[in-house]
């Protein structure tokens, strides 16, 4: 059975109904990043930051998953499948999928402000102030914030490193280190790239210009019919 490595970004999970801060409407606008989404801006205010993620929460927990989503389940069946998000939805495991590496952490969780290590399932859609870890500390959302690293950054490469076939769906690769991943992959390998406004990229990609919901169910056949 091949190994298939799909990255995947903002595009798949904006078609289920949750907007991104790159949008002109997005769920981000009127929010300074620097405020909801750095460990200082954690640190100045955790009220507000906490308020932010709960209400994001609140949508990833009421959203579905999408044609999209359920395409990339079903390759599970045909090939070796892992899937590195960009994403902190769960809508990948929503749809079925097993075995997905979250990059920027996964925002039904929630950790310790102490220790990154200490993970905790939350339930519902809110994490409240006065919730603490083992350790005393309050707990935050498990989600990478920027200027903090990417520990899961590493993993992904290594499973970019195996790929027979490797795709990129929903994300402009513009948005680093995870746009470096493909280089990880073998030149020999297979590539595509799904997204209705795809750069123009050179090499062994092949490009599929619709939004995920219709390119991924497309591709899905595709490499079902030429390479399981």
């Amino acid at each position: 059975m091949k190994k298939l490595v799909i990255l995947t970004g903002a595009g798949i999970s904006a078609e289920s109904g949750l907007k991104t801060f790159r949008d002109s409407d997005g769920l981000w606008e009127g929010y300074d990043i620097n405020e909801v989404a750095t460990p200082e801006g954690w640190r100045k205010n955790p009220e507000l930051v906490q308020e932010f993620y709960n209400m994001r929460r609140k949508a990833v927990v009421e959203a579905e998953p999408n044609a999209g989503h359920f395409a990339l389940a079903e390759l599970q069946n045909h090939f070796e499948t892992v899937i590195i998000t960009q994403n902190i939805d769960n809508l990948h495991e929503k749809a079925g999928s097993k075995n997905v590496i979250h990059l920027h952490g996964i925002i039904t969780k929630s950790q310790s402000s102490l220790d990154p290590k200490l993970v905790y399932d939350i339930e519902g859609f809110e994490i409240k102030m006065g919730e603490r870890c083992e350790k005393g500390s309050q707990l935050r959302p498990h989600v990478v914030w920027f200027g903090e690293s990417v520990p899961m950054i590493e993993p992904a490469a290594y499973q970019c490193m195996q790929a027979d076939l490797f795709a990129v769906i929903g994300t402009s690769l513009q948005v680093y280190p995870a746009a470096g991943l493909m280089d990880y992959v073998p030149f020999e390998s297979p590539k595509f790239l799904i997204d209705p406004n795809a750069p123009y990229v050179s090499g062994n990609v092949r490009v599929i210009k619709e939004k995920a919901s219709v390119g991924v169910p497309q591709f899905a056949n595709l490499i079902i019919n030429e390479f399981s």
